[in-house]
């Protein structure tokens, strides 16, 4: 008899009856739920893992939408025959005046930009940027939005966050010119940061202020040198003069005033689309409506009329 058997033995006495029957080692415990928990995280995990690669989570400004827009803006007519062309803002007098190589070299450039394809991460970091430049100075955010694709394809071509661009006079986000002058573009609305409250956090944030290549610096004085030419939230001929004042009284000013503001009218039309260029049929109509008057006037070596200002608010008021 073993000492198992003697305790038992000792039970019995104990109790006055029989012991239990020994009915052997308990059984394991069900695997199915450990089984099906290492099932739901592994899909968690992919689905965290998805979103992260498309885009959707790991935003640092934890803004994953643009701004809301304000207005599908209408497709402009074409201008009448013989109608007085838009003029320059309030800024002409400031604004470069490239050489023929650099115009040959941006319109390229502008091209090239058009077909760059860009990461829904790496926009996610300028919309509240844009929300608090239109918000700020009065400035329709897809006109804001569709001259930094124009300029640097929101930022992502080559030397935008160093150095001048290939003309040797641009830098940052929003190509600001720095030698022209003797007051150049950037120096004239470099503080235009200090009207709004910058964000805690966004990408390229510079160590001082104003600096070009800082992301809310360069935007607002965008924002804010679109607003000293007559842009508002219309898209409208203000805008496409703010626009062309943005780059310079030439040919290819024409040209590039009559993409920026077909964009910014196609995406008030279908919704913000980062990587979608703008249709040539309303590229067509822009040019028809604002920008073939101004540039059969360069062609005839012609300059606007005293009047063309007051006439350019006025259409594009009523526009």
């Amino acid at each position: 008899m073993n000492a198992n058997h003697e305790a038992g033995a000792a039970i019995t006495d104990a109790e006055g009856g029989p012991p239990p029957p020994f009915a052997g080692p308990p059984a394991p415990a069900s695997e199915r739920r450990a089984w099906l928990l290492a099932c739901a995280i592994a899909v968690l995990g992919l689905a965290v893992l998805g979103a992260a690669l498309t885009g959707a989570v790991g935003s640092s400004s934890g803004v994953s939408a643009p701004p809301a827009v304000l207005v599908a803006a209408a497709t402009p007519a074409a201008a009448a025959p013989g109608a007085t062309p838009l003029s320059g803002g309030v800024a002409a007098r400031i604004l470069a005046r490239p050489s023929a190589a650099q115009q040959g070299a941006d319109a390229a450039r502008f091209a090239a930009a058009a077909q760059t394809h860009i990461a829904r991460r790496w926009m996610e970091g300028f919309y509240p940027i844009y929300a608090t430049a239109q918000r700020t100075f009065g400035v329709n955010w897809l006109l804001l939005a569709s001259i930094h694709m124009q300029e640097t394809a929101f930022s992502t071509a080559p030397s935008t966050y160093h150095g001048l661009n290939f003309a040797g006079c641009c830098a940052g986000p929003m190509q600001f010119n720095v030698t022209n002058g003797p007051v150049s573009t950037w120096t004239l609305v470099r503080d235009s940061y200090i009207h709004a409250r910058r964000p805690a956090a966004y990408d390229h944030m510079t160590a001082k202020h104003p600096s070009i290549y800082d992301d809310f610096d360069s935007l607002m004085a965008a924002a804010h040198l679109l607003s000293a030419n007559g842009a508002a939230y219309a898209l409208d001929g203000s805008a496409w003069v703010a626009a062309y004042d943005y780059y310079g009284h030439d040919a290819t000013g024409v040209i590039y005033a009559d993409q920026v503001l077909a964009r910014a009218i196609g995406w008030s039309q279908h919704g913000f689309c980062v990587n979608c260029a703008a249709a040539a049929s309303l590229v067509q109509a822009v040019h028809a409506a604002y920008g073939a008057p101004v540039a059969a006037t360069l062609e005839g070596g012609g300059a606007p009329s005293p009047s063309a200002r007051a006439a350019r608010v006025a259409r594009g008021r009523a526009g």
